[in-house]
């Protein structure tokens, strides 16, 4: 009786392997050790998001397996797109390259806006080092001390690009609860601060409590200015006394819109890798990364700086997505409007 086994030359033949690959073989520990992890950030030097990425890069390697060397990488570009958009389809998808996002980015393509070539839910989420509360504030030599101020007189106020939050916050205010906030386009991250402090322009709408603590502390804790309003879903306790927007807005479907563009403050500072990179290599540095925002060395380093800890999970991010994208095409079409310039 003639034998059906497979010889080595007849695997050959058919192309069949069984042979695992290097690659895969690899524990996350043998591949870290020799491979350095690039931490991109989208934004340019000096602003929060880099100062936060910066304090847990150097803390951050002692909890992956293996201790790669981890290199913060500055990717500035369309107010966070562009690491956005490379993280996705060109970083390798082998747990080398991981990215600090703008929060915001993040429901770019749920609001189809122009150039957006990634999908949030495809990709590997790490986790957040925390929320933040958006906020309005005026410097201290400006006459509008409240939120009913800026609903009676023109208020000037900065912004980077045409969607980022110091733009779309403003404008959406001004349509909710009639505020009157003039924005004026075009600055860098730190050309902003510098705006305010020679009264260029007299604040800020749309920037987090949290940036500011991080990148110039103080503005709050020297009381150079005052804060007109928060913007998130709920009130926070560094902001006694602060009205919330969302109180203020009375029209059911702005609430409903409201919520929803607010949604990407509960995102916070999320830290995210490209699609389909190793599961168990994904697993490492989310391990790693909540460990790293428990380790003393990393929280003493921080309270340094004014950085503030209340972390999110990969899967919390994964789970906030879902309920974005849960949102009916009349809410989303209308949150389009002020999140997407084209």
């Amino acid at each position: 009786m003639r034998s059906h086994a497979l010889t080595p030359a007849l695997i050959v033949a058919l192309g069949i392997g069984f042979a695992v690959s290097p690659a895969s073989a690899q524990s996350p520990a043998d591949f870290y050790k020799k491979t350095e992890v690039s931490l991109y950030v989208g934004s340019g030097a000096g602003g929060g998001f880099d100062v936060y990425a910066r304090t847990l890069q150097r803390h951050y390697a002692r909890h992956i397996p293996g201790q790669p060397n981890v290199v913060v990488k500055n990717m500035p570009g369309a107010s966070g797109l562009k690491a956005m958009n490379y993280i996705y389809n060109v970083a390798p998808k082998d747990g080398s390259a991981i990215l600090a996002s703008f929060n915001t980015v993040v429901m770019d393509h749920l609001y189809g806006k122009a150039g957006v070539s990634f999908d949030p839910r495809e990709l590997s989420w790490i986790g957040s080092i925390g929320k933040q509360t958006g906020t309005c504030l005026t410097w201290h030599t400006s006459p509008v001390k409240t939120i009913e101020d800026a609903q009676k007189r023109e208020v000037l106020v900065g912004a980077t690009g045409a969607d980022s939050t110091p733009n779309i916050y403003p404008k959406l205010l001004n349509a909710m609860i009639g505020t009157k906030f003039k924005v004026i386009e075009g600055y860098t991250t730190s050309s902003l601060r510098i705006a305010v402090e020679n009264g260029e322009i007299e604040g800020l709408c749309g920037i987090a409590w949290e940036t500011h603590m991080a990148s110039s502390p103080s503005w709050i804790l020297d009381k150079k200015v005052t804060f007109l309003l928060q913007l998130g879903l709920e009130s926070s306790p560094r902001l006694p006394g602060v009205p919330l927007a969302l109180d203020l807005i009375k029209n059911p479907e702005d609430r409903a819109v409201w919520e929803l563009l607010v949604v990407s403050q509960e995102f916070g500072r999320p830290f995210v890798a490209p699609p389909k990179i190793p599961a168990d290599r994904l697993k490492a540095l989310r391990t790693a990364f909540e460990e790293t925002l428990k380790d003393p060395q990393y929280l003493a380093d921080a309270e340094k700086t004014k950085q503030f800890v209340d972390p999110l999970t990969g899967e919390q991010i994964e789970t906030l997505l879902a309920h974005a994208y849960k949102s009916s095409k009349q809410v989303v079409e209308r949150a389009k409007v002020y999140a997407v310039s084209n």
